[in-house]
């Protein structure tokens, strides 16, 4: 097993579509020039940019959280450039870009240094072999105040684990409840 560096991300992308869309070098400002949180590719990895759609988790009904009945009323959708995530609660929110991952590819999504200093988790599961979509990321505000998520900027990093060999069984193979998504996706029994 070996990681994947920016040359390989790099010919990946472009060749194969491993991500869409892609910034060739990591960008430290945004479409108005102001400072944004750095996304695009970086040594090993690829800061993803979280989009602007959001759904915010919301007790306003006092369900119950279940994954096999999962509750759509649990959440408040909403757009726009920020999000503000309730102290000790969370939001789910996607990738602007869309993964394709090869057969013999393993991605796992770690939260960029900047949120962690603000006590803001990003939780994403790995992305399996031959698994294609957007990146459904949850964003826990840890604190006991409200924080800030910024669309359009970085918020966590992909890195790309290349097996030594092709997997017996992919995710495409498995015909995957997520396989395919499109913006924000809740959990699926």
């Amino acid at each position: 097993m070996s990681i994947g560096s920016d040359a390989w991300i790099r010919r990946m992308a472009t060749e194969h579509g491993l991500i869409e869309p892609f910034v060739d070098s990591q960008v430290k400002q945004g479409a108005d020039g102001t400072r944004a949180i750095s996304f695009g590719l970086s040594s090993y990895g690829y800061d993803v940019r979280c989009a602007d759609e959001f759904l915010v988790f919301t007790n306003l009904h006092s369900t119950t959280v279940d994954p096999k009945d999962f509750d759509e009323r649990n959440f408040e959708k909403m757009n726009g450039s920020v999000c503000t995530i309730p102290p000790n609660s969370f939001a789910l929110a996607r990738t602007v870009e869309y993964f394709r991952l090869p057969r013999d590819v393993l991605a796992i999504c770690l939260g960029k240094s900047t949120y962690a200093r603000c006590g803001i988790i990003v939780n994403v599961t790995p992305l399996e072999p031959e698994w294609e979509g957007h990146v459904t990321l949850e964003f826990s505000n840890t604190t006991n105040l409200p924080a800030r998520i910024y669309a359009g900027e970085g918020v966590a990093q992909i890195l790309f684990l290349r097996a030594d060999e092709d997997c017996e069984v992919s995710y495409a193979d498995r015909q995957g409840k997520y396989q395919g998504q499109k913006g924000v996706t809740l959990p699926k029994a």
